[in-house]
């Protein structure tokens, strides 16, 4: 019984130890999957009238507000693409031709970001439209202006949130690991001195107990029950 229970010990001292070295390193592939995970909401943001998209605007709209943050790498990565819907677009306006026709995939693209880009704390109203021209906005300058958005992008934002939580989750299986080996250790010192009795029934027999496989005297501590 006692044996069967230093083999499960064992095993489930490896799984864990498995465990948390995978904590440490799937950081790095994390970081690649939150930057194509993002990349691609952000396009779908504005189909709204999509089905299996229409919630992906509200998700990244909370996700911005939640986390302080803006964009994939920074808030400048919204002017790439078309996030207003063809919807809310009068095809007839100049300007709406003018932006669409500016491109080659035929998107309307502006030096603007979403409502949930905006930093609350700002005592100026939010700039986030026109966030390039100067002239749009009085005594405004975007080169040396403190901007009113988010600075940081969300890949970098989430990666310390989640990286943050999987290095705290990995910490604390190595630390039970360790304690979990050192109950095995102790296991199988009592179970290979179980084994060695001279005498099962007598309580002061000798035997002799080891850690790792027995190869010599060397390795042999005599114990007396």
């Amino acid at each position: 019984m006692l044996k069967n229970f230093l083999v499960f010990c064992v095993v489930f001292n490896s799984l864990l130890f498995v465990t948390a070295l995978l904590c440490f390193v799937m950081r790095f592939p994390l970081q690649f999957t939150l930057a194509e995970g993002l990349r691609n909401g952000m396009k779908y943001y504005k189909d709204t009238d999509t089905p299996g998209r229409c919630y992906m605007k509200r998700t990244l709209d909370l996700m911005q507000i939640e986390f302080r943050c803006c964009g994939n790498d920074n808030y400048r990565d919204w002017f790439e693409i078309q996030w207003v819907s063809n919807r809310y677009l009068d095809f007839s306006s100049k300007e709406v031709k003018d932006r669409i026709g500016s491109n080659v995939d035929g998107q309307y693209l502006m030096d603007g970001v979403p409502f949930s880009c905006c930093n609350p704390s700002s005592p100026r109203p939010c700039i986030q439209l026109q966030m390039t021209n100067n002239s749009a906005h009085y005594s405004y300058d975007h080169y040396t202006e403190e901007l009113n958005v988010w600075r940081r992008g969300c890949r970098e934002a989430l990666l310390s949130y989640y990286g943050g939580m999987m290095t705290s989750i990995g910490v604390l299986v190595l630390l039970v690991t360790i304690l979990e080996f050192g109950v095995t250790v102790g296991l199988q010192y009592v179970n290979s001195s179980l084994s060695t009795l001279a005498n099962p029934d007598d309580p002061e027999s000798e035997s002799e107990g080891w850690v790792l496989e027995k190869t010599g005297e060397g390795d042999v501590h005599r114990h007396h029950g």
